[in-house]
């Protein structure tokens, strides 16, 4: 009896110790955030290429589609993914999809094959070989 015992307690216990996880395990893909719920870039410091709305009960909550405004006049249409770590970009019915490569506090950067995008504050880069595109997000 003492000795199944002592091999029940032993078994709990291997299975509670084996079932902790650290802060640092788990789900990559889910955004770090801090006490204030503001989401963090990988560096650690608060994403500011991230934007909140604030619905009527005053809750926020992350926007993520924009539409950018090209120097020539065209509209373009940005989607930010931020579980998938992705950003689509949307012109003259082609959709770019680029993969988010790095984050810093205030600029993050996206690359697929030889398109770049870089996005800092209200601005967007977008660099294909010689092309360069600024874009300005709208207010639309």
């Amino acid at each position: 009896m003492k000795k199944s015992l002592i091999i029940l307690n032993s078994i709990l216990v291997l299975s509670v110790i084996s079932c902790k996880k650290s802060t640092e395990s788990g789900n990559k893909s889910v955004l770090k955030s801090n006490d204030n719920g503001a989401v963090l870039a990988d560096n650690g410091e608060i994403d500011s290429t991230i934007h909140y709305e604030t619905d009527v009960n005053g809750k926020k909550y992350l926007k993520t589609d924009y539409v950018y405004k090209a120097t020539d006049g065209s509209l373009v249409k940005v989607v930010f993914n931020y579980e998938e770590k992705t950003m689509s970009v949307r012109s003259n019915n082609k959709t770019f999809i680029l993969n988010k490569v790095e984050a810093k506090g205030n600029e993050t950067t996206y690359e697929k094959m030889d398109m770049k995008a870089t996005v800092k504050g209200d601005s967007l880069i977008l660099d294909q070989g010689n092309n360069i595109i600024e874009l300005v997000k709208t207010k639309i």
